[in-house]
């Protein structure tokens, strides 16, 4: 008799599972988080975090959207989130909403206006 075959995971969801422990979605502030919220990193990398830790912190040194971030780290957006709200619980980076709270809904109107007549003038 024949043992059983072992085939591999090809979506990878054993490796998912790993990665966030077994969380399957973000606790916290980051529940709020979307695919246009911006992170930033607030502390380089350090030795012996979790690579995909490091990458994260790595590729928002600047503002990244979540979309982005998910798509240079081939990750999807629940299991990302997960790995953004570990760093964001431990201050390592920062998320922001893409159009800040302080630009009045009058100021995105008129520059949506302005572009609206921008495009009709082409």
């Amino acid at each position: 008799m024949s043992e059983p075959s072992r085939t591999t995971d090809p979506f990878g969801l054993e490796r998912f599972y790993v990665l966030t422990g077994g969380r399957s979605s973000p606790e916290g502030i980051a529940t709020t988080l979307d695919v246009a919220t911006l992170v930033v990193a607030n502390f380089a990398p350090e030795p012996g975090m979790q690579h995909e830790h490091e990458a994260i912190l790595r590729l928002c040194r600047n503002p990244l959207s979540v979309a982005e971030l998910g798509a240079r780290l081939r990750l999807p957006f629940n299991i990302l989130a997960v790995l953004v709200a570990d760093l964001l619980k431990d201050g390592r980076v920062e998320a922001r909403d893409p159009i800040p709270a302080s630009v009045g809904q009058g100021a995105y109107q008129a520059l949506l206006e302005e572009v609206l007549r921008g495009l009709q003038r082409i």
